[in-house]
């Protein structure tokens, strides 16, 4: 399980949920990012459409989210690449529940599995 120090959430033209986790040396920060723009989605091939998720640590092209399942303590997501478990017992209440707000906008048509508890 990884430890989650803040998030970033946008909600305008793109729709974004950033979990900047701590890494090995002081400041050294990993964001793991999901992303969605519905507003131009239309103009996208079928394949490109849904939410794209890049984590640092790993940059293959076209990875895609699953699923999600969000409480107020651990995050899990899966991608099409990786699995990831989330300790977001840190993160204030205020950035996770701009968070649920910004995935279910992200999940208007259920491209993927979201439980938020």
């Amino acid at each position: 399980m990884e430890r989650v120090d803040f998030m970033t959430n946008e909600s305008g033209d793109d729709l974004i949920v950033s979990f900047a986790l701590s890494q090995g040396e002081p400041g050294e920060i990993r964001s793991l990012i999901l992303l969605r723009t519905p507003k131009y989605e239309f103009l996208l091939d079928e394949s490109e459409r849904g939410v794209s998720f890049s984590d640092e640590a790993h940059w293959e092209e076209g990875d895609w989210l699953r699923s999600i399942d969000f409480s107020r303590e651990i995050v899990r997501i899966e991608t099409q690449h990786h699995e990831y478990t989330l300790d977001v017992s840190g993160v204030e209440a205020c950035e996770l529940k701009q968070a649920e707000r910004i995935l279910r906008k992200m999940n208007f048509d259920d491209a993927f599995i979201l439980r938020i508890v």
